[in-house]
């Protein structure tokens, strides 16, 4: 009971991350993001949607920066809008933000956040505009494709064999406090069999499923820093994730490489991230740091995060961990080299299968 009670007691540190957290939630405005996985499916006629209803609410609402070249029925909706006209810095359109700042509305929309701007503005990109108008308190709401996310860039060009030059940064989208995946229509191939052959149509529409499949893992993650926020502002406990994360726990002297390779499979099944952690022994034998450390070599070649973890009981130092960052599966190896008192006290496996509330255990045979 008291091993139990200081896993969930908060350190020093967690109380300073609840105070920064509450802190840099004072006076900031809220993000709202639609992100599309394929140009077209609507992402601008959205959010000036959603900047209508809201300015029907009585919020007061303006659209500070268009894509260059709109479509019509984005016209048409910019014609009932308040529109804070560009200004024009080295021959370039661009998003006026400091007359959007003494203009102060109450929620700024802003379209093509992955612009760059001229030679001369206060911040290189347009995301960093948008985040400059959140500090002052201004409510920003956004579009963005998945292809200018700069930690998915790469993914996304083997698919769509495209590469873009602008970008955001994922820690500009764990911002948001809302995040909403813009779908591609149903028909969005159709029409094309005329111009293509149906190899080709049916080759986007497997692009467009791999796309969708990317931008869900993307919101999961949102949603997952909005969840760490929440906790963190109200003093609570994470257990549990919006997506698979593995953390495959070595012990000295076991043979894991049955474990990575499940831990490596599963990961890129699920698009989730993973683990080998360690227990630091100084009681370790010179023979079992030889099989632990050719495990750890294993697990790096194949992309594991390794991490090294200092505690006197295994168990709670594991359990520690895991829950911090969200692990929804432990893999273990397991030794039936069963001695007197593992046969009546029971070994590491079975006390981490009785604390791991919430959390899967997959025990691995030795």
């Amino acid at each position: 009971m008291i091993a139990d009670t200081a896993l969930k007691r908060p350190n020093p540190e967690e109380l300073l991350r609840k105070v920064q957290a509450e802190e840099q939630n004072q006076g900031r405005g809220r993000l709202k993001i639609f992100l599309g996985y394929a140009a077209g499916v609507g992402k601008s006629v959205r959010m000036l949607d959603e900047g209508r209803r809201r300015r029907e609410r009585g919020e007061d609402v303006v659209v500070g920066a268009t894509q260059l070249h709109v479509a019509p029925e984005v016209a048409k909706r910019l014609e009932r809008m308040e529109v804070i006209p560009l200004r024009v810095l080295a021959g370039v359109p661009t998003m006026d933000t400091e007359r959007i700042l003494k203009r102060r509305p109450q929620v700024c929309l802003i379209d093509g956040l992955a612009y760059d701007n001229p030679p001369g503005s206060r911040h290189l990109h347009r995301w960093q505009d948008a985040q400059q108008l959140l500090q002052a308190g201004i409510s920003v709401i956004t579009t963005v494709n998945l292809q200018y996310i700069e930690e998915y860039k790469e993914e996304v060009e083997r698919i769509r064999g495209r590469r873009v030059a602008e970008s955001v940064p994922q820690a500009f989208l764990n911002l948001a406090d809302e995040i909403e995946v813009v779908d591609a229509p149903p028909d969005s191939c159709r029409g094309e069999e005329s111009e293509a052959g149906a190899g080709d149509v049916a080759r986007r529409q497997l692009e467009l499923a791999q796309l969708r499949e990317i931008a869900l893992l993307v919101a999961a993650d949102v949603v997952e820093r909005q969840l760490e926020k929440y906790l963190e502002q109200h003093g609570l406990e994470q257990t549990w994730g919006t997506r698979e994360r593995f953390l495959l726990w070595i012990t000295p002297g076991a043979d894991a490489q049955a474990m990575i390779a499940s831990g490596q499979r599963n990961a890129q099944r699920f698009h989730g991230e993973w683990f080998v952690v360690y227990v630091l022994n100084r009681r370790t034998t010179a023979e079992r740091q030889v099989a632990l450390e050719r495990n750890l070599a294993l697990a790096r070649q194949a992309g594991a995060r390794i991490e090294a973890l200092e505690g006197s009981n295994p168990v709670n130092t594991i359990l520690r961990f895991a829950r911090s960052h969200g692990i929804t599966q432990i893999f273990v190896p397991r030794t039936f080299r069963e001695s007197w008192r593992s046969r009546i006290f029971g070994d590491v496996v079975d006390e981490l299968i009785r604390k791991a509330d919430g959390i899967d255990v997959r025990v691995f045979p030795q």
